[in-house]
């Protein structure tokens, strides 16, 4: 099942799910003294599914602590899968958030990895670690915090905790903040469930699976300090 699903997936990110998703937004203005955050993840943070971009967890996360948001996240991106076909710039959003020299990254990456999981896991767990170096080694003053990747159906393949472990390593390794369980936030809320979550695509979280996110993410953040 995970095979088909996993399939289907890839070809519908790949697309960009415009119809869906949340609009591309314009470059936010930073305030003086205000704390900037960024975003590095995929449509799960982008806000594919959502009715619009305020719906999404990171922005509502955000307009409840007063942070300026830049939402650097990208449909059907992992940190292999889509990557060299994105283009020049949005083949490497590491280097672009290294750029805005946020005070927070949020990284919430590694989801669509699990379709790229049997040709390229080297690849998959290489480049986790050499983004997370590049964007410690680049901000040394921000916080960065790294998120068990999201997944979306009840079928797990084996690949869904091995790059969890691989993202849990590399954030302990560079003295990230790191947030787990995200991978089973919707558990229970699934396309196929009774009381689903999901938007009309059965892939991606409509507006009350958004709030339930930026929920858990809050009492996490909480617990950081935050």
């Amino acid at each position: 099942m995970h095979r088909v699903l996993g399939i289907l997936l890839s070809a519908v990110l790949a697309l960009g799910l415009t119809a869906c998703g949340a609009s591309a937004q314009p470059e936010p203005t930073t305030e003086p003294g205000g704390t900037t955050v960024a975003f590095y993840g995929d449509s799960y943070t982008r806000g594919t599914g959502a009715s619009s971009s305020d719906k999404r967890w990171s922005t509502i996360i955000c307009a409840e602590r007063g942070w300026t948001e830049i939402n650097r996240s990208e449909n059907g991106l992992g940190f292999v899968n889509r990557r060299a076909s994105m283009g020049p710039g949005l083949d490497d959003i590491p280097a672009q958030i290294i750029r805005d020299e946020p005070d927070i990254v949020f990284v919430t990456m590694g989801l669509n990895d699990n379709f790229s999981y049997d040709g390229a896991a080297a690849e998959i767990r290489a480049t986790i670690d050499s983004d997370l170096d590049r964007l410690r080694q680049g901000l040394p003053g921000a916080r960065i915090i790294v998120v068990e990747p999201f997944w979306y159906t009840a079928d797990r393949p084996a690949s869904v905790d091995v790059i969890i472990g691989w993202v849990r390593d590399a954030a302990e390794r560079i003295g990230a903040d790191h947030i787990p369980g995200a991978s089973h936030w919707l558990d229970g809320h699934y396309a196929d469930d009774a009381d689903s979550w999901m938007a009309g695509d059965g892939l991606h979280p409509d507006d009350v699976g958004y709030a339930h996110i930026a929920e858990r993410m809050d009492a996490e953040l909480q617990t950081l300090g935050l």
